[in-house]
C-alpha cells in the first residue's frame, strides 16, 4: 500500500507588540481564514469574562506552568505584568502538521526568546498610529487602574524599541488593513 499524499506544512506567524496596540482583534481577523490557525497558549492569569479553558488559553496554576516549564513542555515563555504565559510545543506542532499556518500571539519577550533558540518564523511587530492611541486605547479596555495603564505604556516604549527582532513591522490604524498586511506574509489574501 503507497502512502497518500502529504500534507505541506504550515509556516510559524508570530504577532507582537504592546498591550492594546490590537493584536487580539488582528489575530481574531486572521483567524476567520481555514488557513490560519492559533496555537492555544497557556497563561496563570484568570479568565477574562467568555474566555474559555482550551480554546481562548489554557489555564494553568501557577505550580502546574512551573511544572510543565520544567518538563520543557513550552516552546517559549515570559512573566508579564506577574503573569506566566507560555506556548506549549505541542500545539504549535498540531497545527503546521495540519498545513494551516500558525499564528503565535506573543509578546515581545517571547518573540526574543523564540529567536535565541533560533525558532524558524515570520515575525511581525504590531504598532499604535501614535502614543496617544495608545493610551486611549488602554483606557477604553477598562480593564486597568490608572497605575497599570501607565506602567503598560512604559513598558510600550520599551518594547516598540525592539524592532531588530522583527522582519516586518505594521502600524494598526486601520483594522483591516493591518490584518491584510499581516496574512499576506503567507500567502494568504483575506477579500
Amino acid at each position: 500500500m503507497t502512502p497518500g499524499p502529504t500534507v505541506p506544512r504550515g509556516r510559524l506567524l508570530v504577532l507582537s507588540g504592546p498591550s492594546g496596540v490590537g493584536k487580539t482583534a488582528v489575530a481574531d481577523r486572521l483567524l476567520k481564514d481555514p488557513r490560519i490557525a492559533r496555537a492555544v497558549t497557556a497563561t496563570t492569569r484568570a479568565p477574562r469574562t467568555g474566555e474559555r479553558d482550551g480554546v481562548d488559553y489554557l489555564f494553568l496554576a501557577v505550580d502546574e506552568f512551573r511544572l510543565r516549564l520544567a518538563a520543557g513542555w513550552f516552546l517559549e515563555h515570559a512573566d508579564v505584568y506577574g503573569r506566566l504565559y507560555g506556548t506549549p510545543k505541542s500545539s504549535v506542532e498540531d497545527v503546521l502538521a495540519s498545513g494551516r499556518h500558525c499564528l503565535l500571539v506573543v509578546d515581545v519577550q517571547g518573540v526574543a526568546t523564540l529567536r535565541a533558540a533560533g525558532t524558524t518564523a515570520t515575525y511581525i511587530l504590531l504598532e499604535p498610529p501614535s502614543r496617544a492611541e495608545l493610551e486611549r486605547r488602554l483606557k477604553a479596555r477598562g480593564s486597568d487602574d490608572l497605575a497599570s495603564q501607565q506602567r503598560r505604556l512604559e513598558e510600550a516604549a520599551r518594547e516598540l524599541a525592539r524592532t531588530d527582532l522583527f522582519e516586518l513591522r505594521v502600524v494598526n490604524d486601520d483594522l483591516d488593513d493591518a490584518a491584510r498586511t499581516v496574512a499576506a506574509t503567507v500567502g494568504v489574501d483575506l477579500r
